[in-house]
């Protein structure tokens, strides 16, 4: 009896033994971009599935009785009772020069009408980031080309720098401006002939937005010349869930294939917020539990190894970088609600933009005092750190003497002096959307105010008299910026070259 038992269990363990061989499983329950999977073996997490017809899914919940997967694209044709297969893969998207021009989805499709992709390589959606011995320091600038950034929160190359602020301060607008000032450098670079000069390529995520934002930010784009260097990845609103919470990762992998072969990628999150909330739609699907805010217990995670990713690594492990700017969209300015915080906490600094002065016309409205790069100078040529050192310090003290200025007119000479100065770097750091300053432009201006030649300008001409030196200097002083540019450091004689032109101008200003 005992022999005949042994003989029914070994072929009870032959026939599981087949199954798992086969790794087939059966649909269970289908809905809302989410299927129940009952007896599928040996899945792996993030695994892809083969739902037949073209149709595929990623495990995502790997439990005891079930495995709960979500949908890539439709899932219109799945039923309840049909097979699913694994595939042995992870959810890989193209990548390359190849999509640099192209609009595309979470998932590397072409969304432009300008037919297919022909990319050099696949990359892994989700991968493992860079290790400490990998890492190489931040040291070489990104410059944004916006003059209040580049001198006082400055970003280096392989930085993640958040942007956080209320809904409609410019937020996306410091993003666009970035991508814009880095064609402009890319171009200038191409058309010197410069080969020392190592191009920032660009990849926009666009998550949760309409689809009207997304084009128009494609169209300022195209219309800047910045579209030959930049990915746009696109899941807007009308997305599901699963094609918001993958779009970022895709964008990263794509990223990572220019700092994987020794060249530079920005990648901008606009904006995780909205990525947040998909990825908390689809965990609530799948029955997770949820924790504070109704977000899953790994939001944290979620956000952290997507933004691990961004380094710059060193020689031999492909001496290229990703820097990330991740934007995200507070509450009536509450920086301490889940997942501000949470991603405070994960990145390199954060630029905060206030509503109360992008009404006051302070525009780009960066505030002085909750911004902060923990780079540092670490990412600035020498002539900005030069000319930007006490300017953050000067401007913050001018926020708080103006708020105690109010309540009494009676001030000394020396606080008089320093309202006035703040008021004059105020109006030096306006700037208009989509025009970006270069940085040899920017040090000349800083130096400018640095030196006391705005001192007896009034305030309300300062931005004229601003547009007419650039004008001067563009126009008439090209090979004194030629030369900060290839200097990178004001020397007596190129700072006395340069009292000169700005003296030269001031006579003849008025």
């Amino acid at each position: 009896m005992s022999k005949l038992l042994q003989e029914i269990e070994a072929q009870i363990a032959g026939a599981e033994l087949a199954v798992k061989r086969q790794n087939v499983g059966i649909v269970r329950e289908s809905g809302d971009g989410v299927v129940k999977i009952d007896g599928l073996s040996d899945v792996m997490l993030n695994e892809m599935l083969d739902f037949g017809n073209g149709v595929t899914g990623l495990a995502l919940n790997l439990e005891e009785t079930e495995v709960g997967a979500i949908i890539l694209g439709s899932g219109a044709g799945i039923r309840e009772g049909q097979e699913v297969r694994t595939t042995g893969k992870l959810l890989q998207v193209p990548a390359g020069k190849a999509l640099l021009g192209r609009v595309v989805d979470a998932l590397g499709r072409p969304l432009d009408g300008k037919g297919p992709v022909t990319a050099e390589a696949s990359y892994p959606v989700e991968r493992v980031a860079a290790g400490i011995i990998a890492r190489k320091s931040v040291s070489q600038p990104v410059q944004t080309g916006i003059m209040a950034i580049d001198a006082m929160i400055p970003i280096g190359r392989g930085q993640r720098e958040l942007i956080i602020g209320d809904r409609s301060t410019g937020k996306t607008a410091i993003g666009i401006d970035t991508i814009i000032s880095q064609a402009h450098l890319n171009r200038a670079a191409e058309s010197a002939g410069d080969k020392s000069y190592r191009p920032l390529y660009c990849i926009y995520v666009a998550i949760g937005q309409k689809q009207s934002s997304v084009a128009r930010v494609v169209s300022v784009l195209e219309e800047a010349g910045a579209m030959p260097y930049t990915i746009v990845v696109s899941a807007t609103a009308a997305d599901s869930a699963t094609n918001q919470y993958l779009a970022p990762f895709a964008g990263a992998a794509m990223g990572e294939w220019f700092m994987d072969n020794n060249m530079d990628a920005l990648i901008i999150y606009d904006d995780l917020s909205k990525h947040a909330v998909a990825y908390r739609q689809v965990s609530l699907v799948l029955k997770r539990p949820s924790g504070r805010e109704a977000y899953p217990g790994d939001v944290f995670y979620l956000h952290s190894r997507l933004l691990e990713r961004s380094a710059r690594v060193s020689e031999k492990f492909g001496g290229g970088s990703l820097t990330g700017l991740p934007i995200i969209e507070t509450q009536a300015g509450d920086v301490s609600a889940y997942i501000p915080t949470n991603v405070i906490s994960i990145t390199d600094g954060q630029i905060y933009l206030e509503t109360d002065l992008f009404y006051q016309g302070i525009r780009p409205a960066v505030s002085v005092g909750l911004s902060v790069s923990r780079v540092g100078s670490a990412a600035q040529i020498k002539a900005m750190k030069q000319v930007a050192g006490r300017l953050k310090g000067d401007l913050a003290q001018f926020r708080e003497l103006a708020a105690f200025a109010q309540f009494g007119s009676d001030l000394d000479a020396g606080t008089k002096g320093k309202i006035e100065r703040g008021q004059r770097i105020v109006e030096l750091f306006k700037q208009p959307q989509y025009k970006p300053v270069p940085v040899e432009m920017q040090v000349a201006i800083l130096w400018t105010a640095q030196n006391s030649y705005l001192d007896d300008v009034p305030v309300e001409r300062i931005r004229e008299f601003q547009e007419k030196l650039t004008d001067h200097l563009s126009g008439r002083k090209a090979e004194l910026l030629g030369r900060i540019v290839r200097e990178k450091v004001l020397g007596e004689e190129l700072a006395a070259a340069l009292k000169a032109a700005v003296e030269e101008f001031k006579a003849t200003w008025a």
